[in-house]
């Protein structure tokens, strides 16, 4: 018998599946050509560190990397941040046009405070977001981000979708990372925008 995924497998598998249906290529679309396509993205009102509203409109002009995770995640959100980061780095000048975006998916615990606390040893420009629940939830449903909680023994976890949004310089969608990919493959993928 194969082996079951884990849960936090199945957290990376369906909004990589809703991605591929969404956007896969030619033949993904004459699959499904009688079927509308799922925008991804959309308007957000959020509060960054400052205690300033910050809209997706404040980003128009630059290319946006746009992730989605919490402060006490163990791995894949420092992972996102810093590979993002590092892509940024090999792009040199041209990232003057890039914008990095952190919205957090635990409103609960991620106040603006401490997600600009959380950003601040990344040492670059991450603008770091969170508000109140239905402006999160709001955000999260734009982007078709998957979180759920996880109780542990001493609080929760969130499991959620690892997905870094590439959004033009209109805020349209226009491919995705993970933070998986190597921040020099994302550099390259990156450059012809900007």
């Amino acid at each position: 018998a194969s082996p079951l995924i884990t849960r936090r497998q199945a957290v990376l598998l369906v909004p990589a599946a809703l991605l591929a249906v969404a956007l896969g290529g030619t033949a993904g679309y004459m699959a499904l050509q009688d079927e509308p396509v799922v925008p991804i993205g959309g308007p957000f009102a959020l509060v960054d560190g400052a205690g300033k509203t910050v809209t997706d409109r404040d980003f128009r002009g630059r290319v946006m990397l746009v992730y989605f995770g919490y402060t006490h995640c163990p791995d894949a959100c420092p992972t996102a941040l810093a590979d993002m980061v590092a892509a940024a780095d090999l792009l040199g000048d041209k990232a003057r046009g890039l914008a990095m975006v952190f919205i957090t998916v635990d409103p609960q615990r991620d106040t603006p405070a401490i997600m600009k606390d959380y950003v601040t040893p990344f040492g670059a420009p991450i603008a770091a977001l969170s508000g109140t629940p239905d402006a999160v939830a709001d955000a999260m449903r734009a982007y078709r981000v998957y979180a759920a909680r996880n109780p542990t023994a001493d609080g929760y976890d969130m499991d959620h979708s690892s997905i870094i949004y590439v959004m033009d310089r209109t805020g349209r969608f226009v491919t995705n990372f993970t933070h998986e990919t190597p921040p020099q493959q994302m550099a390259d993928r990156l450059r012809p925008l900007l």
